[in-house]
């Protein structure tokens, strides 16, 4: 009802990477091979997850939870983007923008919040190594789940219930491959002013407040670790370091764009692709080729797997 009294943008037109046709060629067919390799990868950690006996634990429960929500976040705005490299005219629905939207920050916060209990799950395993099959119960885990899914649609609900209601009666251009919450309520027919601050309130301060609660986290586990003995240090440290390096690179481009107030758009544009798009590429990367487990069952189920066709 809102938009039908107040809205008079029926459509936002998104200007993508480039205007460079050669060059828009080219990150054409890049993005698609990123894109099925996305896929794939973090099919292949879920399915390997499930399959395996051996990888029935929460840290590997949580692995897959986050893959799905890595191919999930990877999809909300990647596979218009490729299409739209080729079309001369980019253009999004206003109800594919706000879906855009929210599942954007749907995705971004449950990611977040899933980061922060994967660290609690390694914190017990090794500062607690005697409880932790008492304390990570099947309902636990079961529990940290829904809580980061609770907490991304709690805090996308909490922005777009207002983003929704905006009028917008132009103009209706977008600098960048999807709907992103700051520019596009930037483009509302009404001051803004408080909104960019909630939005800045919200995401910006939730992904410092995690970071900085990760990276204590993260602190306090290595210096227990420092105490252990040589093998189990040494693959603490390697579950540890893949841990961290994700944390990273997930959260430095969402804390430069919603916290510091000076990035450019060309810089926006760069960080916005990094976190949509080579983000959830990396992490089944850094999980799968740094973690001897799930090396040992993917072999293994490939060997399954050509034995099986053998035999016909």
């Amino acid at each position: 009802m809102a938009r039908q009294n107040y809205s008079m943008v029926s459509e936002f037109i998104l200007l993508g990477l480039t205007e460079s046709h050669e060059l828009q060629i080219l990150l054409f067919f890049f993005f698609s091979i990123i894109y099925t390799a996305i896929v794939l990868g973090n099919l292949t950690i879920i399915y390997v997850v499930k399959v395996d006996p051996q990888l029935h634990s929460p840290m590997y429960f949580l692995l897959a939870n986050l893959s799905f929500i890595d191919m999930s976040l990877a999809s909300f705005a990647t596979p218009k983007m490729i299409c739209d490299l080729l079309r001369e005219y980019k253009a999004i629905s206003y109800e594919g923008c706000m879906i855009q939207m929210f599942f954007l920050h749907l995705l971004g916060g449950s990611e977040m919040m899933l980061l922060v209990a994967m660290a609690i799950d390694r914190y017990i395993a090794i500062c607690k190594p005697l409880h932790y099959k008492t304390i990570m119960s099947h309902r636990v885990c079961i529990g940290l789940a829904l809580l980061s899914w609770t907490t991304g649609f709690v805090h996308t609900m909490s922005q777009m219930i207002f983003t929704a209601t905006l009028p917008f009666c132009g103009p209706n251009v977008v600098d960048s491959f999807f709907c992103d919450l700051p520019r596009v309520i930037k483009l509302a027919c009404t001051d803004t002013y408080v909104l960019e601050l909630l939005v800045i309130a919200d995401s910006g301060v939730l992904s410092l407040f995690c970071f900085i609660v990760l990276l204590i986290s993260y602190s306090i586990i290595l210096i227990n670790v420092q105490h252990r003995s040589t093998s189990r240090s040494s693959k603490a440290l390697s579950t540890l370091s893949a841990h961290i390096t994700v944390v990273v690179l997930f959260f430095g481009p969402c804390i430069f764009i919603y916290v510091w107030p000076f990035s450019s758009i060309s810089i926006d544009k760069i960080l916005s692709v990094f976190y949509t798009i080579f983000t959830p590429l990396l992490n089944p990367l850094i999980y799968t080729f740094r973690n001897k487990d799930m090396k040992k069952a993917i072999k293994k189920i490939k060997t399954k797997h050509v034995n099986f066709v053998s035999t016909f």
